[in-house]
């Protein structure tokens, strides 16, 4: 698959450090999530990169000088896909603690693989800059039926950025077939799914191994 520009694949030592002990199935729960929430505030400071900002004058202790912050309409908001987008989120929380946080629970029938929704909970505000949280850009139809979610409920498309861990060529053209521009930002672009639709090399289930449930 050709990558195109709305494709970020981060490159960082810390994060190759991080996704390489996380990929060890040895690598136990708490140090998972440690790692995890590592990489994440890695990829909130690149995903984050063209938020909004404004120009205002300030006093230092010296002068009057310009200044840009960020802009001050409506907070960005956080969307977990739960449960493991949580482990995900976590660094955007850190930069961003004005954010609101919205939750959509989807789970994968095992049979179809495709996402079965159980849980929608958004502000009604969607007029804003959107960041998707999901550990593993698989199949791609979570992170479609996630936007579509929030689009059918009041979002717009070019304010939304979806950020995983993990992802695939298989994942990331179903996205493509539906929505082109949408910002990607992913650690790692693995080899592609096996035949139970997991990436492979990978590293297992994320939600599993985050929560210590495998």
């Amino acid at each position: 698959m050709t990558l195109d520009p709305h494709f970020h694949l981060i490159s960082h030592a810390l994060i190759e450090d991080r996704l390489g002990k996380m990929r060890d199935k040895a690598c136990p729960p708490a140090a998972f999530r440690t790692h995890m929430h590592d990489i994440s505030r890695i990829l909130a400071m690149e995903a984050t990169r063209t938020l909004p900002v404004r120009d205002l004058t300030i006093e230092t202790p010296l002068t009057e000088t310009s200044v840009r912050r960020l802009h001050n309409g409506p907070a960005p908001l956080i969307v977990p896909i739960l449960r493991a987008g949580l482990g995900l989120s976590h660094g955007f929380e850190d930069i961003l603690p004005e954010a609101d946080t919205g939750h959509i629970g989807l789970y994968r029938d095992e049979d179809t693989h495709f996402p079965v929704e159980y849980l929608v909970k958004l502000p009604k505000d969607l007029n804003r800059p959107i960041f998707i949280c999901d550990p593993m850009l698989a199949t791609g139809h979570s992170m479609e039926k996630t936007i579509d979610i929030l689009l059918e409920h009041g979002a717009k498309a070019d304010a939304i950025t979806a950020v995983t861990l993990l992802c695939v060529p298989e994942g990331l053209a179903v996205i493509r077939q539906k929505y082109k521009t949408i910002p990607i930002y992913t650690a790692a672009l693995d080899s592609h799914l096996n035949e139970t639709a997991y990436i492979v090399p990978g590293l297992g289930d994320a939600g599993d191994r985050i929560f210590g449930t495998v």
